[in-house]
């Protein structure tokens, strides 16, 4: 078995038998009242919100808010095996793409400030990072239906570095230019009850254009959602049409299944890119394609 089939096995058995947290299982114990499941108590990010457990949807941000000085870790893989291509049998031949190569991407969020969230993400890529900043301006509830919080980013391929790579390298699934790539917009999202949660994402996004052409930008708008439909489990689905600028390839589009199991996330993704940061989901996904992967969380706080 490859290290990717280990990888991917030993995830599954760390986050399906991971103990929940002793706070979460009092959540998980009585039914809690309508504050603590739709919003959680006003001045307490840590309490567990049922309809918006974790900080993304697969690509896409959520609204879900940090404690002070607490924290996040994402852990995410894109498998490059082509679903939509080959037989069953070729693909269970691989199992369904563990034996492929895949897209790899670290994620560490922290709130040295309340309701301010740092984000430090790197994929590989083109060893793309991205470095984020996000403000929780408004929170559902009172005279507000929905919530809201300002994204500003700056990505760069290369990490962050300028110029071309003489020699690339197999981890590499694009040009060797390098480039920055700015980003703004917000996150909008709307819960209904502990079911149910919904969002709108626009962005604009700098120089989407690969490295040594013209620099033009991308407009898009992410919709995304999460439904609940038992104590710990969730589908959810997420695409991003682009509105105007620079549209290459076919609009990027997730759908999953996950579980919560205490403070650990698990979910089974399948989508058409292998995006993670602005810039990449800008730059869409790929024609009559379907690659499967996982996303695994897990907050400390």
């Amino acid at each position: 078995m490859s290290p990717h089939a280990w990888l991917f096995v030993c995830l599954i058995v760390s986050g399906w038998g991971t103990q929940p947290l002793p706070s979460q299982e009092k959540q998980n114990g009585p039914p809690p009242t309508a504050t603590t499941t739709t919003q959680g108590a006003p001045d307490d990010e840590s309490q567990l919100v049922l309809a918006e457990p974790d900080y993304a949807v697969v690509n896409l941000p959520t609204t879900l808010r940090l404690p002070k000085w607490g924290s996040s870790f994402r852990l995410t893989h894109r498998f490059l095996d082509n679903l939509r291509t080959g037989t069953f049998g070729d693909h269970l031949d691989d199992v369904f793409g563990l034996d492929n190569g895949a897209v790899i991407a670290l994620e560490y969020r922290i709130a040295p400030i309340r309701h301010f969230q740092f984000v430090f993400f790197r994929n590989n890529v083109d060893k793309t990072i991205q470095l984020s900043g996000r403000y929780d301006l408004i929170r559902q509830g009172g005279k507000f239906f929905f919530s809201a919080s300002p994204i500003v980013s700056l990505e760069g391929t290369r990490n962050l570095r300028g110029g071309h790579d003489a020699d690339g390298d197999e981890h590499q699934h694009g040009d060797t230019g390098g480039h920055r790539s700015p980003s703004a917009g917000a996150v909008f999202s709307r819960t209904f009850g502990t079911r149910l949660a919904l969002y709108a994402t626009p962005m604009w996004v700098h120089h989407t254009t690969p490295a040594g052409g013209a620099q033009l930008n991308t407009a898009f708008i992410g919709l995304a959602g999460r439904w609940r439909f038992g104590q710990k489990a969730y589908l959810v689905a997420e695409i991003t049409p682009r509105t105007g600028g620079y549209v290459p390839g076919s609009m990027e589009y997730a759908f999953g299944i996950e579980r919560r199991a205490g403070g650990h996330m698990f979910q089974l993704t399948f989508t058409n890119a292998t995006a993670g940061t602005f810039g990449q989901l800008a730059r869409g996904g790929f024609p009559n394609t379907l690659y499967m992967g996982f996303n695994l969380s897990r907050k400390f706080f």
